[in-house]
């Protein structure tokens, strides 16, 4: 008999690595595999590490030359979108994420947003605004 002789409600339980388990499952019993993006391993979706990459089609070297060989102007120039999913091995080798220590996992605060700078020819309508000096609030304008 290979069975525990006490009852399963005494027996502690394991301990456990992370709270969610490293899946974010939560209600659902199966969630449907995807293929990761490096090595082709099936891993549930909601376990995959995922990476939203948006860049533009045409290398940095390229863009002056087609802008000024462009007949349009300010013509805005394509992007690829791609949706990019990684098993947690991959994720932890091409360094997308990285191991962390015991109290550092319990810190659930989201990484911060890359958000890439605007130079300044390409300030939207709100700072080409403030620029000229119009908008803002009136406080600021009578002192």
């Amino acid at each position: 008999n290979t069975w525990p002789t006490e009852s399963c409600a005494d027996v502690e339980r394991m301990t456990q690595k992370r709270r969610n388990g490293g899946r974010s499952k939560h209600g659902r019993g199966h969630v449907k595999p995807v293929r990761c993006t490096n090595c082709g391993r099936c891993t549930p979706k909601d376990k995959a590490i995922k990476k939203f990459v948006i860049k533009n089609i045409v290398e940095a070297a390229a863009i002056r030359d087609i802008s000024e060989a462009s007949v349009y102007e300010n013509y805005p120039l394509p992007k690829l979108y791609h949706k990019l999913t990684y098993c947690v091995s991959c994720a932890i080798h091409s360094k997308v994420v990285h191991a962390r220590s015991k109290e550092a996992r319990k810190d659930r605060t989201p990484p911060p947003r890359f958000r890439p700078r605007q130079s300044d020819g390409q300030q939207g309508a709100r700072g080409a605004q403030q620029a000229a000096g119009g908008g803002g609030s009136g406080a600021a304008a009578g002192k």
